[in-house]
């Protein structure tokens, strides 16, 4: 006899491999899952692995306040210059070079004057109104160009192609407050004035730096160029990443697949690559976000997570979304199947029908069934229900003699009543044992008994068949039975329908629990 094939799922020893391999390749899933993550939030939150800070601005009607009100560090490194390559990201030519611009105004600064000028804090810089350079001409060039790329970056927007214009317009109203104090002035104005010796000096040098590298240097840092490749999307070099996963999760799955087919004799080895579907989510390049499903199921059977409960409330949950729709489209599907086969004259075609009775076994099982259920009722079941059913039969016969007057004078005679007593007791109890005799004698072998009975059913189901026949009985039947059928549709199926889906599970769930405790072992 072959032995059965258990789920993958619920058997944790179906593989015969070890745990500790079943969990160092759970947590390789993890770890490559937390991978295809990341990955999928590099792009959407690379300001944050570009610059590991953090803020949040929150906006409620006029109301508008960050959190925290300065930037908090989260991360103490830049992840983006170790990532930037998986995605295709270089640095945008035009706002790298006005950083770059920007490095060579500090440069053409006296570092003896100007110490630490790219610190974010103002404990960097010293306070002297009155900084001077070391050559005016190279100054002065610097500013004029870093004016027209200014210029130029607003009016051409490079931040478009990487989505950032979010980040212009910020980065515009933090200038225009900066120079003029309101966001309504203009922003190449405010540029064109903010690079000016004249604005440098006479509002501090050291500040306006410090300005520029804190609130603008960030939000043209986060600015950025990614290829298009010959597909026509943008360059994505994660597959490089996953490949070594692929490998490893291929490998596994060979091995498992051929283990399942060795040591089920039933089970081809395309039968146990069908068996390990879940499996073929970690061999599929695209939506690798679906991963998440062998995930789940490895780290289970490799016991590190307890789905029990999951599973409980998700079924529960599947069944009682679907249990009212198919409760009231079977009811109605069976009651419609009803109504057209009596509408095609499946009734009358039943009672009409003339044929020959096949006998299987040579007996009439009407009659057996009787004598079967006659044995039992007669043999076990009246003799012990005896004591109940005299009393019931002397007391409902007193009922009935006390209401005739003669009986009511007769009692009135001494000894008459302890009398009438003993004769009621002796004449129903041997009425009763008379009558268990007369039933025992109908169990015993009667041909013409069994003829009787026979002749009886047969005889009823005729007259039966003719009497609804005649006249328009059988007619007026089917309507009927259309039209009620057609009402328990209207009043009961949706009322069936809305039953309370989960009290019904809830209570299969405690029916099942309760056999688990009383059967322990099953």
């Amino acid at each position: 006899m072959t032995r059965p094939i258990s789920s993958p799922t619920r058997s944790r020893k179906s593989y015969i491999l070890p745990l500790w391999f079943e969990r160092f390749m759970a947590v390789v899933i993890l770890l490559n899952y937390l991978l295809i993550l990341f990955d999928l939030s590099y792009i959407p939150f690379r300001d944050f692995w570009l610059q590991g800070r953090v803020q949040t601005l929150v906006k409620i009607g006029p109301f508008e306040q960050k959190i925290p009100p300065d930037p908090f560090q989260l991360l103490p490194i830049s992840v983006a210059p170790w990532y930037d390559w998986v995605k295709g990201i270089e640095p945008y030519r035009s706002t790298e070079q006005y950083l770059e611009r920007v490095d060579d105004l500090i440069q053409a600064i006296d570092p003896t004057d100007l110490p630490n000028i790219q610190g974010n804090t103002a404990s960097n810089l010293p306070n002297q109104p009155n900084l001077t350079a070391r050559s005016g001409d190279d100054l002065e060039s610097i500013l004029a160009d870093l004016r027209q790329r200014s210029e130029d970056m607003i009016r051409t927007n490079p931040f478009q192609l990487a989505n950032k214009t979010g980040a212009l317009e910020t980065l515009k109203n933090k200038m225009r407050l900066q120079v003029f104090g309101t966001t309504q002035a203009s922003a190449t104005q405010a540029f064109q004035t903010f690079w000016t010796k004249e604005y440098l000096f006479k509002n501090g040098l050291a500040e306006q730096l410090l300005f520029f590298n804190s609130q603008i240097r960030p939000l043209i840092e986060v600015n950025y160029f990614r290829a298009i490749a010959e597909n026509g999307y943008p360059v994505d070099n994660f597959p490089l990443l996953d490949f070594p996963f692929f490998i490893l999760f291929f490998a596994d799955f060979l091995v498992r697949t051929r283990v399942i087919s060795q040591n089920n004799k039933n089970v081809s080895w395309f039968d146990a690559m069908l068996w390990r579907w879940y499996d073929a989510f970690l061999l599929i390049p695209i939506f690798r976000w679906l991963r998440i499903i062998p995930l789940v199921i490895r780290l289970e059977q490799a016991q590190l997570i307890n789905l029990t409960p999951v599973k409980t409330q998700f079924a529960q949950g599947f069944v009682a979304i679907i249990a009212e729709e198919m409760t009231e489209v079977l009811v109605i599907r069976v009651i419609d199947q009803m109504q057209a086969l009596i509408r095609r004259g499946k009734l009358r075609e039943l009672l009409n029908q003339q044929r020959k009775y096949v006998d299987i076994n040579d007996q009439n099982e009407i009659v057996e069934i009787t004598r079967v259920v006659a044995q039992v009722m007669i043999d076990k079941v009246l003799p012990q229900i005896q004591p109940d059913v005299e009393k019931f039969l002397i007391y409902n016969i007193d009922q009935v003699l006390r209401q005739s007057k003669p009986y009511q004078q007769l009692q009135l005679l001494p000894g008459v009543r302890s009398l009438q007593a003993q004769v009621m007791t002796q004449l129903i109890g041997q009425i009763y044992e008379r009558t268990l005799e007369v039933l025992q004698s109908f169990l015993q072998e009667d041909p013409v008994f069994d003829e009787l009975l026979e002749n009886l059913v047969v005889n009823l189901s005729q007259t039966t068949n003719k009497e609804m026949k005649a006249g328009k009985s059988l007619d007026n039947i089917e309507n009927l039975l259309t039209d009620l059928l057609e009402e328990v549709k209207i009043n009961y199926v949706n009322e069936l329908s809305q039953t309370d889906i989960d009290r019904i599970i809830e209570e299969t769930r405690i029916l099942r629990q309760a056999h688990r405790l009383n059967n322990p072992n099953r």
